[in-house]
């Protein structure tokens, strides 16, 4: 059941019991050299506890055991990182995604931080718990030595960051038997069911969906080293690749296994350290691998661009047309704009959400 934007602005606490995490360590590699820092702090008092959102009656019954839950075919997988300078936004995406789900109780949250965190993973996880004291969900870590050698230099620092490369790895952290999993950047917010994205089929042999932006200029995704190389460009011979926005994806991880698109994707990052066929970061190796092979999901579920080009913080509307998701993809982050008195009129579609106590924006101000 969609609720307008009219209600969003109507938020009440409720408090109920906690439920079982896990946390799982990926991959069985060298941990990076240096000592991981500390921030001290009482983490139970930053963000305030979620409202309670309960499973509709036409809601299946999912596995009791909560050990056996994550292979339940009936659990709705979503994927998202947990870094300590966006966990606000990841807070707020998560308080989102129940709030406007039909079967809340049936979302399975699997939640990708860093072994270099200033943040460890248990004190991550104790954030999330403390906000959401009955959300199911795995902490997994991401060793950063996996990617590190592998990232190049972005036109915006904060794409550098080996967390925004987790993605491209979920298929080989996640367990087995999960098959599918939604991808959400944590800098959106959903106004949807997310049952509907759920629901959404990839047909054919397509690993991911994704809304598509054909109007855009692809080729300005790579440099003029790419497209003069043939045996670069080839990859898109007899496809009509568009552009499509990372942050927002339905990925088939069988497939993906089955297809070794993590080693493809790989492939690429190391052209890139040789050759500079790209600017970006992590966005043109999935361009690479899957542009002109993905499933087309409706613009209303990425209505990205909303912080602003990736160099210059800036104002945008949204598109025209129905809205289920809102991403503010770019240089701008709502809460950064709210707490500095200088918002965006978007900003305030994604205030409703925050859970941050100490939030400078009218209507979640600690009383």
């Amino acid at each position: 059941m969609r609720t307008n934007f009219a209600a969003i602005f109507l938020v009440s606490f409720f408090v109920f019991p906690a439920v079982i995490f896990a946390v799982r360590s990926f991959p069985d590699k060298a941990d990076c050299n240096g000592d991981k820092t500390r921030i001290e702090f009482d983490t139970s008092m930053q963000f305030s506890e979620a409202p309670v959102y309960q499973n509709g009656l036409e809601c299946p019954v999912l596995a009791s055991n909560s050990l056996l839950l994550v292979c339940d075919p009936l659990v709705v997988h979503v994927a998202m990182t947990l870094d300590p300078e966006y966990l606000r936004g990841t807070l707020a995406a998560i308080h989102s995604v129940l709030k406007h789900a039909s079967c809340p109780e049936n979302i399975f949250f699997h939640f990708i931080a860093s072994d270099s965190s200033s943040l460890h993973s248990e004190e991550l996880s104790h954030i999330v718990r403390v906000a959401f004291p009955s959300l199911t969900f795995k902490v997994y870590e991401f060793k950063e030595s996996v990617v590190v050698d592998l990232i190049s230099s972005s036109i915006r620092q904060a794409l550098e960051n080996p967390l925004n490369y987790a993605r491209s790895y979920l298929a080989d952290m996640l367990e087995n038997c999960v098959e599918r999993v939604i991808y959400l950047d944590s800098d959106t917010i959903v106004v949807d069911d997310i049952q509907k994205l759920w629901r959404v089929s990839l047909s054919g042999s397509r690993t991911i969906g994704a809304p598509e932006y054909c109007h855009a200029n692809f080729t300005k995704y790579f440099t003029y080293e790419f497209w003069f190389n043939s045996d670069f460009s080839r990859v898109f011979e007899g496809k009509n690749p568009c552009y499509f926005n990372t942050g927002v994806m339905i990925m088939d991880l069988k497939r993906w296994r089955e297809n070794n698109y993590t080693g493809k994707i790989e492939k690429w990052m190391k052209i890139q350290k040789e050759k500079r066929i790209y600017e970006l970061g992590s966005l043109p190796p999935f361009l690479l691998v899957f542009g002109g092979d993905v499933e087309a999901i409706d613009h209303r579920w990425n209505q990205h661009g909303l912080g602003g080009d990736n160099v210059v913080n800036s104002c945008r509307r949204l598109h025209p047309g129905p809205v289920s998701l809102l991403h503010w993809s770019g240089k701008g982050k709502p809460w950064a704009r709210l707490d500095a008195k200088k918002p965006c009129p978007v900003d305030y579609l994604w205030a409703p959400y925050d859970l941050y106590k100490f939030g400078k924006h009218s209507g979640n101000q600690e009383q």
